[in-house]
């Protein structure tokens, strides 16, 4: 009984040794097929990585492309926009050359109508004085009776007439069409000095002639030439506030903007201008004001363009 049962026992542990040695190799077995398989999927992914990194890179290398491409069109738009502004600054510089140019030349032709029209008037008085020569040549002299040969009745003014005496002139003011012309054409060869005081003397001694709203604009002018913007500015004032419809008005509006911009005044420059191109739309002054406020980059309102 004992051997048997020793010989049970040991036909157990056989048997059980040899079931797990045949079991043994069935789960390693398993275990190289699951490796395996995660091996596989693992492998997978890293092929999607990689197809994914390609293709981002492919993709951002594009929008490399668009990004310089676009780069390039703004460098090329901001070099076009400088050349544009340039030109138009060019363009603007030259319009204003030729605006001044012509405003020179309707002012010379303004002075030239001035000195004839003073030609004209002094012809005219020379006429009337010739003829009232001939009336007095013609008209022999009447005498009354008592009266002394080649005088006159004992009381009776003499030959002066009119109860005025003989002799010079009554008043020391200079001769308005000489004294103005006289300015002008002292101020057109630069001889500012002489000039003010033939233009300061029209303005003293005619202070209610057009021809002292003349005067009035040129001393702005040589103020002007001279950069004393202060004074220029003054004498505009008193020529557009004492002659508002005189033939000068728009040059004197135009060249006090240009004065008051000078003296740094941007805003009431600006407005004096605008100004200007609603008074006189269609004169040249307006023309070259609408060219500096353009220059400027000021915007010119509606109802300055009409």
């Amino acid at each position: 009984m004992t051997h048997a049962r020793t010989f049970r026992r040991r036909f157990l542990a056989a048997a059980l040794l040899a079931a797990v040695l045949n079991f043994a190799p069935l789960r390693a077995h398993a275990a190289s097929k699951e490796i395996i398989e995660l091996q596989t999927q693992v492998q997978q992914l890293l092929d999607m990585v990689q197809r994914l990194q390609s293709t981002l890179d492919s993709r951002f290398g594009a929008l490399q492309g668009l990004v310089q491409q676009a780069a390039d069109n703004s460098s090329h738009l901001s070099q076009s926009m400088d050349a544009l502004q340039q030109k138009l600054a060019a363009q603007n510089e030259a319009i204003g050359g030729k605006v001044d140019s012509a405003s020179g030349q309707v002012q010379s032709v303004s002075d030239s109508v001035d000195e004839l029209k003073s030609r004209i008037d002094k012809l005219q008085q020379s006429m009337q004085a010739l003829q009232s020569q001939l009336q007095n040549m013609q008209t022999p002299p009447q005498t009354q009776p008592g009266a002394a040969p080649g005088g006159a009745p004992g009381g009776a003014p003499g030959p002066g007439g009119n109860g005025s005496p003989a002799g010079p002139g009554m008043s020391a003011a200079p001769p308005l069409q000489d004294t103005y012309q006289a300015g002008v054409r002292d101020f057109n060869g630069a001889r500012y000095s002489v000039a003010q005081g033939e233009f300061q003397d029209v303005v003293q001694y005619y202070p209610q002639d057009d021809m002292a709203g003349s005067a009035q604009f040129y001393l702005g002018e040589i103020a002007y030439r001279q950069q004393d913007y202060a004074n220029a500015v003054k004498a505009y004032n008193a020529l557009l506030e004492s002659f508002p419809s005189s033939s000068k008005a728009a040059a004197a509006q135009l060249h006090k903007g240009m004065a008051l911009l000078e003296m740094n005044r941007r805003a009431p420059g600006i407005q004096e201008l605008r100004s200007l191109i609603q008074k006189h739309p269609q004169s040249p002054e307006a023309q070259q004001a609408r060219a500096k406020l353009n220059g400027m980059g000021v915007r010119i309102t509606e109802s300055a363009r009409r």
